[in-house]
């Protein structure tokens, strides 16, 4: 083929690396990807695309990957045989309709949202099909940061700074379990800030790369990060550093907190995390007497034990509590699907129909209590390797075994699908479908340059194929194919952004 022939498709890179998101330019020639690299344009990453990044090409023409539906009638074998698309969902349906329908689950895993992290359009359309019939629905958030933001909105503020008001105008960085080796995109502004005279303080539970980059590191046992911040809290509170003003303007329990924290003594914690006193007293009167002062907190790594998420609902008072809210360089810097100031979207899930049901709570402990229990016969998976996602995967397989009905939507074929799989179904790669992702500053249009290899079919076409057969009225009622992806956007903080505007634009938007 004539390399006239040759196009480059400005789109991004396919990893959820929130916040970090990274600008990607594909070139392709008829149906095959010729290279990828770093799109030095994009605002965010500016060039840069890391090995992972660089590796997502080995996914288009790869020989292993899943082309065709397939269906076996035996678990325990391995006797896969390839079946056309109407046979599967005719019995993706039917399984589906012949239970209740809360004993059918829809989990959309992190491997569905590769264009479509931050709007979450496709993932919204399929929890619109969940809600709508009335099906168990999970956000699988909590297999990952979901923990960790839901102890900071219990307590503290959802919404973060940039990162370029980071690097301009904070005088304190605390990196709090947050590595700059996973945020390659926010490192550059807080070497900004270094150079520019800020004092950056990392805190971990090893000697990480962000350790290596602070003027001072802090290494806390794990699972004791709510203990460091109550002792810094309590030291804050008894040395009269605390903002009465910011306090009694802003703030609830102010009196409840204060009273909690008189044992919460800097001697304490040094016995529980392992830090000296001295030092403990040190970082808070750091963080406690420097005006601008911002926490960049750990997207998910604190949150793997039973109580991580007590230790987002302690860090998230500091801010508060020292008046270090609302102005440049202070609050939260980014975070795991944290927004900016300003920034917000529609939604498209439609709770509002969704039916009277016995609904499981959004937690792996009551999933897992529910799948032993038999409740649930039908789980269709997208994107997930649900084995390799959840804490006690022996609890999980005994459920998974007891299912009628078990459907993978991936590009490979996983574990989970070849230990409990009857019915895999190819997905399209990221360059075969249309998406946007989205960054506190920026809207990403992830445009289409390849056709589906095989017969892959995208995550909302098959959702769209089974709300046809499960007769759900006005599921889709936008009349053209990313419609969903419309709704999601229009909204005034994106100045009503839609897939062709930004086409227009060429696929950036502030």
């Amino acid at each position: 083929m004539s390399k006239d022939l040759r196009k480059e498709v400005r789109t991004m890179c396919p990893m959820n690396c929130y916040p970090t998101f990274c600008g990607m330019k594909a070139t392709v020639e008829g149906d095959e990807l010729i290279n990828i690299r770093g799109d030095r344009e994009n605002p965010d990453s500016r060039g840069f695309l890391c090995v992972r990044g660089q590796a997502s090409r080995e996914i288009i023409g790869n020989k292993n990957r899943i082309l065709h539906p397939m269906i076996r009638d035996n678990r325990a074998t391995n006797n896969w045989r390839r079946v056309e698309w109407d046979e599967a969902l005719d019995r993706i349906a039917a399984a589906i309709k012949a239970v209740t329908p809360d004993a059918v689950a829809l989990w959309p895993g992190h491997g569905s949202i590769a264009n479509d992290y931050g709007p979450f359009a496709h993932a919204e359309l399929a929890m619109r099909l969940a809600s709508m019939y009335g099906m168990q629905l999970w956000d699988p958030s909590m297999i990952c940061w979901g923990l960790g933001g839901f102890g900071i909105g219990l307590t503290g503020a959802m919404e973060i700074n940039t990162k370029e008001d980071m690097g301009e105008n904070a005088d304190l960085i605390l990196l709090w379990g947050s590595n700059i080796a996973s945020q390659p995109n926010t490192a550059r502004h807080i070497t900004a800030a270094k150079t520019r005279g800020a004092h950056i303080v990392a805190i971990d539970v090893r000697v990480s790369e962000a350790c290596r980059l602070a003027h001072d590191h802090f290494i806390v046992k794990p699972g004791t990060d709510a203990a460091l911040a109550l002792a810094m809290m309590h030291v804050i509170v008894s040395e009269d550093m605390h903002d009465t003003s910011f306090i009694a303007q802003h703030t609830v329990g102010f009196e409840a907190l204060r009273d909690h924290l008189q044992s919460m003594t800097p001697e304490w914690a040094a016995g529980i995390t392992g830090i000296e006193a001295a030092r403990i007293v040190s970082l808070a009167r750091k963080y406690g007497n420097t005006d601008r002062a911002m926490i960049l907190l750990s997207g998910s790594s604190m949150y793997k034990d039973k109580n991580g998420w007590q230790s987002s609902r302690a860090v998230s008072c500091l801010p508060p509590l020292t008046g270090k809210l609302g102005r440049p360089g202070t609050g939260f810097g980014l975070r795991h699907a944290a927004t900016a100031h300003g920034f917000d979207l529609s939604h498209i899930i439609n709770f509002e129909a969704r039916p009277q049901g016995n609904y499981i709570p959004n937690q792996m402990s009551s999933m897992l209590d529910a799948m032993e229990a038999g409740r649930l016969r039908v789980l269709v998976l997208f994107g997930s390797n649900i084995l390799s996602s959840f804490a006690d995967a022996n609890r999980l397989a005994r459920g998974m075994e007891q299912m009628d009905l078990i459907v993978h939507h991936d590009l490979f074929m996983n574990d989970s699908a070849r230990r409990y799989g009857d019915i895999m179904l190819p997905a399209t790669a990221w360059l075969e479908d249309v998406g946007v992702k989205a960054t506190p500053t920026h809207l990403y249009l992830m445009d289409k340059a390849l056709e589906p290899a095989g017969e892959a079919r995208s995550m909302t076409s098959i959702v769209r194929s089974l709300a046809e057969r499960l007769d759900i009225d006005g599921f889709y009622p936008w009349d053209h194919e990313h419609g969903h992806i419309d709704a999601v956007l229009d909204h005034p903080s994106t100045g009503h952004a839609t897939v062709a505007s930004l086409r227009e634009q060429g696929g950036i938007a502030a």
